[in-house]
């Protein structure tokens, strides 16, 4: 577990230490506490400033972009604040020697965006993506979004209070030579018609006064929403998934903005809804609900996640993403223990877990199944993520090694 201090200034330092199979590492970050950078509760009936505008993203192979600007966007909106983590991640070797120094700022999003986007890649739908958010957290969770499914993402809506760190984010991800990013540019998939080879993308920004229709109906037609703010209040009205309506189509949600008991995207009624047992009786064809959310860690969830803790959640309604997806070498190592009873792989070497006992329609439980499977493609899924330690380390280590055989870092000798 994590340790946090909160300090004189109002912000908090993070200590995430872990150790791993081949090292071990801790990350220092520290965070700035969001001053009303979150949708007001008291507003939640007006909305009364929002806009969209329509962006058109560059055709394959193409090297600039235009982008209109509308007038009615002023031009200094932008929050000089910064919530994104500063800090170092060090690593050590099993000998606890000092094996590398790597910023922790794009590593921090980087990783986060790797987990969200694990449950993302197994979906049958995702062809609206929202995005609540314009930082770095959106930025690669866009990114590997596009990178994974891209020619299946006919929308992408940003949904940000500014128009002009949105706009750069489309920039940094297709033009990077515009503003200028250590990153190259996206190449995705190519598929037969134009059309599915680039999303077609919006961005929902303040200063319009039709926001609430907008952030409905844009929430409303969402196949994937990826909330990555440090929100104090909920992003949008619980009914808009909670109802009849909104409960018809099955979404992929992950929260992973908030990351104190106080920080808050969704609002709790959703993830009430989530882990409430489902009754056969009524007439409204509702999407499959697991019993569970989806967590990075349930220790960690249970005393820093704003969702789970204002929600009333248990140790029994959320459920760790390692118990539903193992590495392969695991799932044979499993088979050979347990003759006659091997599963099938999916395509990219990951098998979902066995034996978690979920709740069923029923309301009682039953063992992970096929059912699991179902839902996890198609149903109402929920995942909520307050980072751990460990994927910074693993997935540092694996940065490191392939830095070292690329060239990319300075070398220390003798350090």
């Amino acid at each position: 577990m994590r340790t946090a201090l909160k300090r004189s200034d109002g912000q908090t330092t993070l200590f995430m230490p872990a150790s791993s199979n081949d090292g071990l590492g801790v990350k220092i970050v520290t965070l700035s506490e969001p001053c009303g950078g979150s949708i007001d509760a008291s507003s939640m009936s007006s909305f009364d400033s929002l806009s969209l505008s329509s962006i058109s993203a560059p055709s394959a192979g193409s090297s600039t972009a235009a982008f209109d600007v509308p007038a009615d966007i002023p031009p200094s909106i932008n929050s000089s604040q910064s919530t994104s983590p500063k800090g170092s991640l060090t690593l050590l070797d099993k000998t606890g020697s000092p094996r590398a120094l790597v910023n922790a700022e794009e590593i921090t999003a980087f990783r986060t965006a790797l987990a969200s986007t694990m449950l993302f890649k197994k979906r049958t739908n995702v062809h609206d993506l929202v995005v609540f958010g314009a930082g770095k957290q959106a930025y690669w969770h866009i990114r590997l979004a596009l990178l994974l499914r891209g020619p299946e993402i006919h929308h992408l809506n940003i949904i940000n209070r500014t128009f002009d760190t949105a706009h750069a984010l489309i920039e940094r991800l297709y033009n990077p030579s515009v503003t200028p990013a250590p990153f190259p540019t996206i190449n995705i998939p190519t598929a037969e018609t134009t059309d599915l080879a680039r999303p077609n993308i919006s961005i929902i920004t303040s200063a319009h006064n039709e926001y609430a229709r907008l952030l409905k109906s844009t929430v409303r037609a969402s196949s994937v929403i990826f909330c990555t703010t440090p929100s104090l209040a909920p992003l949008f009205p619980a009914e808009y998934l909670t109802n009849t309506e909104g409960r018809k189509k099955g979404r992929y949600i992950a929260a992973i903005g908030s990351y104190k008991a106080h920080m808050i995207e969704l609002h709790p009624d959703i993830l009430r809804q989530a882990v409430a047992p489902q009754h056969g009786h009524h007439h409204h064809k509702h999407a499959q609900q697991g019993g569970a959310v989806v967590v990075d860690s349930v220790e960690a969830c249970l005393k820093e996640a704003g969702e789970i803790i204002q929600a009333g959640l248990g140790g029994r309604e959320v459920v760790e993403i390692g118990e539903l997806v193992m590495l392969k070498r695991d799932a044979e190592r499993k088979r050979l223990q347990a003759t006659g009873q091997g599963t099938a792989l999916d395509g990219s070497g990951v098998e979902l877990g066995e034996g978690k006992k979920m709740k069923g329609s029923d309301g009682k439980e039953h063992k992970a199944d096929s059912g699991l499977m179902e839902w996890l493609q198609r149903g109402n899924v929920i995942y909520k993520s307050v980072g751990l330690g460990l994927m910074d380390v693993v997935v540092g280590g694996d940065l490191v090694r392939l830095a070292d055989e690329r060239g990319v870092g300075t070398m220390i000798e003798n350090f």
